[in-house]
């Protein structure tokens, strides 16, 4: 199997007071680009040799030419404009050189090798707003009666100063809240664990807020399950690959390797109580409990009622020998908390509650935990126009003696992107993905 060059159209690098530049394409072996739906910030690795006599010394004492780490120098803050050209208009360049506001810049140098004629080091990069979230604080008030994707655009805009915003899905509840202080990708996140998609029901809470080429994205589980896929690709060890009509398959939709990293853990499900918990809340206002009956929370009443990528139902064990109830019926986690009620806005009544928590906590525990049930990593050729969040395809074929070319009914299926690495150098390069989903089969 061979794989295309990459091909390294752009690389500058800019000191922090941007007044000096350098052209890094020569010296650079190696770049790693990363996306991951649980982090607010994409990053890259771009790995550098230098022979030295590659700049001229920032303080020009006298005259020479060095070698990039101390004649730029490097010492944090730089910014990279990086291009990669794309080998397809189907898998386009990987670009960050467009605009500024694009622009990777260097949160640490790492890996330094100095010896007498050659260094080398590694760039650890991230995207401009992961230094401003370090340096923000989110301090206002946020009003109950605003929608949870209104204050997020808000933060993004005003605190975080950013224009680099991708799909910001519309939530179903409102929430109103202050910032106390705490850092942008913080509220954020915390914000996600809190929404409801619009014109959905109380089964389907849970948003993921990230980053992508794209932009920054807060988007329901949800809804990610249910976009089309993106791509099918197809796993065979034969050097040539054929689907389930005996056509023969491009080899840039081939599985190069593949190995399943989880597949369940009941253990730890349990302990977090995503098939089943209970849920006691204090009302501060007229000093009432919630009512036992009211306070469960099973899984057997809410999955059916969301969206997932494969064809069955998570089927769960009996809790014993000869019991009628499964896993998902009795609650093995019990949860806590104080109904938010008149903390925001003075003059309330019992009814109106801020983020009612029965519509979101146990949901979203359940959701979140749901989506990891099975994990599986893959190796695909380079393929710059998927992202993190994507739903593909993959077909394995059945482990059987007979000679048919047939593919695994439950292992195959759908699967979401969860992390994503390009990885580019010299000679090569490939995209290495971590697939989850959270029921096995294929959707019909």
């Amino acid at each position: 199997m061979s794989f295309n060059k990459s091909i390294y159209e752009e690389l500058i690098l800019q000191s922090n007071d941007q007044q000096r530049t350098v052209d890094i394409r020569d010296g650079t072996i190696a770049i790693q680009y990363f996306e991951d739906i649980f982090s607010p910030t994409i990053t890259a690795k771009v790995k550098v040799v230098d022979s030295g006599n590659t700049i001229e010394s920032f303080n020009n004492s006298d005259g020479e030419k060095q070698s990039i780490y101390n004649g730029l120098p490097l010492r944090g803050g730089e910014r990279l404009s990086m291009r990669i050209a794309g080998n397809t208009t189907s898998k386009p360049a990987l670009d960050f050189s467009s605009t500024p506001d694009r622009y990777l810049y260097v949160s640490s140098i790492t890996d330094i090798i100095s010896e007498a004629n050659n260094e080398s080091f590694t760039l650890n990069l991230v995207s401009r707003e992961a230094i401003t979230n370090e340096t923000s604080r989110v301090m206002r008030k946020y009003p109950t009666g605003s929608a949870i994707n209104v204050s997020v655009e808000a933060i993004l805009r005003d605190v975080l100063n950013t224009e680099r915003i991708g799909t910001i899905e519309r939530t179903k509840n409102k929430y109103g809240f202050v910032g106390n202080m705490r850092k942008p990708f913080t509220v954020l996140v915390w914000l996600a664990s809190k929404s409801v998609p619009d014109g959905s029901g109380d089964a389907t809470a849970g948003f993921v807020f990230y980053q992508t080429q794209d932009g920054f994205q807060f988007r329901s589980i949800d809804t990610l399950i249910a976009q089309p896929k993106k791509q099918t690709y197809i796993y065979n060890p034969t050097t040539v690959t054929y689907d389930e009509n005996d056509n023969k398959v491009n080899n840039d939709f081939k599985i190069l390797n593949y190995i399943t990293k989880k597949n369940q853990n009941l253990i730890e499900k349990l302990r977090l109580g995503a098939y089943a918990s209970h849920r006691t809340f204090f009302n501060p206002l007229d000093f009432s409990f919630t009512n036992y009956q009211e306070g469960v929370f099973s899984l057997n009443n809410y999955s059916n009622k969301a969206e997932n990528l494969g064809s069955n139902d998570l089927r769960l064990p009996m809790v014993q020998e000869g019991s009628s109830l499964s896993l998902g019926d009795v609650p093995s986690r019990l949860i806590t908390a104080v109904l938010d009620i008149g903390t925001m806005e003075p003059g309330v009544s019992k009814d109106d509650q801020n983020a009612d928590p029965f519509l979101h906590q146990s949901q979203t525990l359940f959701r979140y935990n749901s989506l990891l049930t099975q994990t599986m990593n893959i190796m695909i050729p380079v393929n710059t126009n998927l992202r993190a969040g994507d739903i593909i395809e993959c077909l394995f074929p059945k482990v059987t003696i007979s000679d048919r070319t047939e593919y695994d009914s439950e292992t195959s299926g759908l699967y979401m992107i969860k992390e994503l690495c390009h990885q580019f150098d010299t000679t090569s390069s490939y995209t290495s993905l971590k697939l989850i989903r959270d029921t096995f089969g294929i959707r019909r």
